[in-house]
């Protein structure tokens, strides 16, 4: 394999669509409702919580997807840069709260094997 995720796996989308088509209705469905512009929350704002969420989960379709909608929707540069701190900063705090977790399940094997 010489590439993993290219824009070329776009080509894609349609069989895997057809291929469980319950389960891409559902998602379709729960997607097109986070997407709708017509929610308390300005469609605005709701982009720029999707871009913070794609680049948390680092998918490079949905960031450059939210990233068009944002502007779309009238979103800055300034706004932006300041989603992608913000997603950073989360990121960087899931990191340190499962540290915890970490921290209590070494003490607990070390406990145990002593």
């Amino acid at each position: 394999m010489t590439e993993y995720q290219t824009p070329k796996d776009r080509a894609f989308t349609n069989l895997l669509l057809k291929s469980a088509p319950q389960e891409s209705a559902a998602f379709m469905n729960l997607k097109h409702s986070a997407e709708r512009t017509d929610g308390v929350i300005p469609i605005k704002y709701r982009e720029l919580m999707s871009v913070a969420v794609a680049l948390t989960t680092q998918c490079g379709y949905c960031i450059e997807a939210h990233i068009n909608n944002a502007v779309q929707a009238g979103a800055s540069r300034e706004e932006i840069a300041e989603t992608v701190f913000i997603a950073a900063a989360l990121r960087a705090g899931g990191a340190v709260g499962t540290g915890l977790m970490a921290m209590r399940l070494f003490e607990e094997a070390s406990s145990s094997s002593q």
